[in-house]
């Protein structure tokens, strides 16, 4: 659990580890049903049980199939939410002010109140991570739980994100990167972390962590990816992402 430090320093986000999601998609659920009762209007749905559903979501599960050399095709998953950059550039060209970075912890949020729901926000963002909620008419993006991670009305233990404490095999972690010593500074100096399309100069907090070294990791589901450089991976990501983005 992560003791959240009262700094103006503090830098808050995300770790993804993308050898242990396994797409079960309970981050997903996590997020709907809390954000459904929490920060902002409920995030709404349209037809859920008809033919064609479709709703707000603030994280996304994606699942590739990817076939590498010589090897058996093996499915990729990738979590996908707003990566709170240091130079956002939703924030940026936002004609309102509605999208702001938090001074005090570096979250992006949107004011719905100030939001017209112009769209620029979405084509600005490479990552695909502002969605339109159809019912309200603002742009919804992934608030980093705000309201859950400093509320002192519920146990310490869950003052975290909601998809992170739903995550059944610990695949996704929060803290303060302005922290040398937290725990997603200390796994992102371990293992690479990788930021997304870092030549864009958006510098996202949130970090993905690409596979372990042979050495470390005999049983993962991306094994036959072992051989691949974190430069590699990033630039597998960076493609992935542009395709859904």
């Amino acid at each position: 659990m992560t003791t959240l430090p009262q700094s103006t320093t503090t830098k808050l986000g995300l770790v993804i580890d993308m050898d242990t999601c396994v797409g079960c998609q309970a981050c997903v659920t996590a997020c709907k049903g809390w954000n459904d009762q929490g920060y902002g209007a409920p995030l709404s749905d349209q037809d859920p049980y008809g033919a064609n559903p479709s709703g707000t979501f603030l994280n996304r599960v994606h699942s590739y199939q990817i076939t590498p050399e010589d090897a058996a095709p093996i499915i990729v998953n990738l979590p996908r939410s707003c990566l709170h950059c240091e130079d956002a550039p939703c924030v940026t060209v936002c004609p309102t002010g509605a999208s702001y970075k938090r001074a005090e912890d570096g979250i992006v949020l949107v004011n719905e109140d100030a939001c017209i729901g112009c769209g620029l926000c979405a084509w600005a963002c490479p990552y695909g991570a502002r969605e339109m909620d159809a019912d309200a008419g603002v742009m919804k993006k992934c608030t980093l739980c705000v309201d859950r991670i400093y509320n002192e009305n519920l146990p310490e233990i869950d003052r975290e994100p909601a998809c992170v404490r739903a995550c059944p095999t610990g695949a996704r972690h929060f803290g303060d990167f302005a922290d040398p010593d937290s725990k997603v500074s200390l796994l992102s100096a371990e293992r690479g972390g990788i930021a997304l399309m870092p030549e864009l100069g958006t510098r996202p907090v949130n970090l993905y962590l690409p596979p372990r070294p042979k050495d470390m990791m005999t049983a993962s589901p991306l094994a036959p990816l072992l051989d691949i450089r974190a430069s590699g991976f990033a630039g597998w990501l960076d493609k992935i992402l542009g395709k859904i983005g």
